[in-house]
């Protein structure tokens, strides 16, 4: 019997900023070389967007990864990567005057989130970005939404789940070759490369290198959606200790801690985006046409 995926990509202590409430599904499935073999390479049509009337839409589903060309190609599942990479050429493309990200995911690894959050920021400081949570923008997901211009949800849809984790394991005793225990972190303090997660010390320095990446996911979504960074976690809280954050929130409920701007339908979110930016009908043709172009090609090169 072929692996999982959950095997496959969490087989090691991997940083992640994942919900696991809703990654479940994805975990439980077959890992592709197992299911398909060698016709893996040629599944998907490699598209990472379509533009339509001016509008570019970028799916971003899936358990989010830095590179996995297996998973995408096979499960059309995006990588940061890929994001990246779309993004730039959206920015230079003069066809489109606005972006939509949609989001179907439960996040995915912290390694990567990082370029693939300002490789959506730069694309926003040059056209409209929207993100759209269609269901879900989860935990590394919604790092990357957070960076948009405008968030909104379908109705039923979440955001949130705020947090860096990471699962390990440790025997039970020193040289045993047996009795493996598994250890859950969510982010505090700690020490150094292979930390010990059945001693207090081990625990602290695993609880370091989370709070450190979870440092960097509050900064960005601090940022993104202009909440004051020292208010961050206790508006993210669900009691009134700060630390109680990282859960997912429903439409109204995001809204009303600014992690979303509004809730809307699908179809009317992209009514609404692309009767906002489909490009007026142009008038301007042969050498004054081309005159015009010119100029604001020029004036672009001097910004």
């Amino acid at each position: 019997m072929g692996k999982t995926v959950q095997e496959v990509l969490l087989s090691s202590a991997a940083m992640v900023a994942l919900c696991e409430e809703h990654a479940a599904d994805f975990l439980a499935m077959g890992w592709p070389e197992a299911a398909a073999g060698a016709q893996v390479a040629a599944a998907g049509d490699g598209s990472r967007y379509a533009i339509e009337r001016g509008v570019a839409v970028m799916p971003v589903r899936g358990l989010l990864t830095p590179n996995s060309v297996v998973l995408e190609r096979y499960f059309g599942w995006a990588t940061y990567r890929g994001i990246s990479e779309a993004c730039a050429e959206l920015a230079g493309d003069d066809a489109v005057s606005a972006a939509v990200l949609e989001f179907d995911t439960p996040g995915g690894y912290t390694l990567g989130v990082e370029e693939a959050a300002a490789a959506i920021k730069a694309l926003a400081a040059v056209k409209p970005v929207y993100a759209l949570a269609a269901p879900l923008a989860a935990s590394a997901g919604y790092w990357l939404a957070s960076q948009a211009r405008e968030v909104v949800m379908t109705p039923g849809a979440a955001v949130g789940s705020i947090g860096v984790a990471l699962t390990t394991s440790a025997y039970l005793a020193p040289g045993a070759s047996s009795g493996m225990q598994i250890f859950e972190f969510t982010s505090s303090h700690a020490r150094a490369k292979w930390p010990d997660p059945s001693t207090e010390e081990g625990k602290a320095e695993i609880r370091r290198g989370l709070d450190e990446s979870e440092a960097r996911f509050h900064a960005a979504v601090s940022e993104g959606r202009g909440i004051a960074l020292e208010g961050l976690a206790a508006q993210l809280s669900v009691t009134d200790d700060p630390a109680d954050g990282g859960a997912v929130f429903d439409g109204a409920e995001a809204v009303a801690r600014g992690l979303a701007d509004k809730v809307e339908t699908r179809a009317d979110f992209y009514a609404r985006v692309i009767g906002e930016h489909t490009p007026a009908p142009r008038r301007t043709g042969g050498a004054r046409g081309a005159m015009a172009r010119a100029a604001v090609a020029r004036a672009r090169a001097q910004l």
